[in-house]
């Protein structure tokens, strides 16, 4: 039974990180509005995530910064200590999330079911939505729209990306060409694939006369890795190591023809643009993490790697297992990213 059967007044999301689970948890958001316009969206949202939301259409982002501890969490209380809302969906499962959303004041307070609940969750909220079947985190958001009330459909995306975030990145895109993405870094260097294997990847994307870029931050370790994947490639791809912001990333998603990446947020800012991804996947699961719309085309080892560490296939084990091998992403092949990037028509 729907825990509203008409429109609440207010709503408080919780989710803070990381980049790839909010877009997920923007879908769920975006559902909400268009069934109910009028209800009032706050999103408590990490620092770095916020840079990607700003000035999505009516919602109030509250802004959390993890490093602040609890100078921040206290902060935070006392700046919603007069607020009230219908309904608290923590979508987070950290346990500093449960601790924020100890000190926000709702009638409902919702989280994750018995398989998606970790870190003690289950203490802080008082309603728990129903574990779907589909192992994807985006599904498990949409537990939260359909427990609410609100119909759930195919996931759609609007983020606020301006004329002139479109306008900085637009210089890197050739018209005349097929332009390739290749995002190489994720947030642990265990789930990035050899650099020498991108820079493969992008010799033959050059070779059928495709236009390459290179993205990562301007942190040391991803400027470090564009550089090696620039230096062993024949020619002179587009390396924008440090040089966009997440928005210009966003824009320049989107008028890309295909995104390679590992299990990282730039691969679902791709999905939330509509533009095909390559995920590249071992230590996670991709039913779970993968690129929403483009599962079919991941290229991993994460199964057969389960079934040699456990005994079994991933669905006879808790949801998040995550693997310990050691250099698994080398068992990835650069055939198997060839074969998806024919299928999807890049090359």
């Amino acid at each position: 039974m729907a825990l509203f059967n008409q429109a609440p007044k207010s709503l408080c999301v919780l989710r803070l990180s990381a980049i790839g689970d909010v877009c997920h948890a923007l879908a769920a958001v975006q559902q909400i509005q268009k069934y109910w316009p009028e209800t009032e969206i706050s999103w408590i949202v990490g620092k770095t995530e916020a840079q990607l939301l700003a000035g999505i259409p009516n919602a109030e982002l509250i802004v959390y910064d993890k490093k602040s501890g609890w100078k921040g969490v206290l902060a935070l209380w006392r700046q919603l200590k007069h607020r009230r809302f219908d309904a608290l969906l923590n979508m987070q499962t950290a346990f500093r999330a449960s601790v924020l959303s100890f000190g926000i004041k709702a009638r409902y307070k919702i989280g994750f079911g018995k398989q998606r609940a970790r870190e003690g969750q289950w203490l802080f909220t008082n309603r728990k939505v129903r574990d779907p079947q589909n192992p994807h985190v985006l599904d498990g958001f949409m537990a939260f729209v359909e427990y609410l009330g609100v119909p759930v459909e195919a996931p759609h995306w609007q983020l606020a990306v301006s004329e002139q975030d479109k306008e900085a990145v637009k210089p890197y895109i050739d018209p005349a060409r097929k332009n390739l993405i290749i995002s190489p870094c994720s947030s642990k260097a265990e789930k990035d694939w050899l650099i020498e294997r991108y820079a493969q990847v992008a010799n033959i994307a050059h070779q059928h006369n495709v236009n390459v870029i290179l993205c990562g931050s301007s942190a040391k370790r991803e400027v470090e890795i564009l550089q090696k994947i620039t230096a062993l490639c024949d020619f002179q791809p587009v390396n924008l190591s440090g040089k966009t912001n997440l928005k210009q990333l966003v824009a320049l998603i989107s008028m890309a023809d295909l995104v390679i990446s590992p299990d990282s947020g730039p691969a679902h800012m791709a999905t939330t643009q509509g533009t095909p991804v390559i995920g590249l996947y071992a230590y996670h699961n991709p039913l779970r993490t993968g690129p929403y719309n483009n599962l079919a085309n991941v290229v991993s080892v994460y199964e057969k790697n389960v079934r040699k560490e456990y005994g079994k296939p991933s669905d006879q084990l808790p949801w998040a297992t995550k693997l310990t091998g050691k250099n698994l992403m080398s068992q990835i092949q650069v055939e198997d990213v060839v074969e998806q990037m024919k299928k999807l028509a890049v090359i």
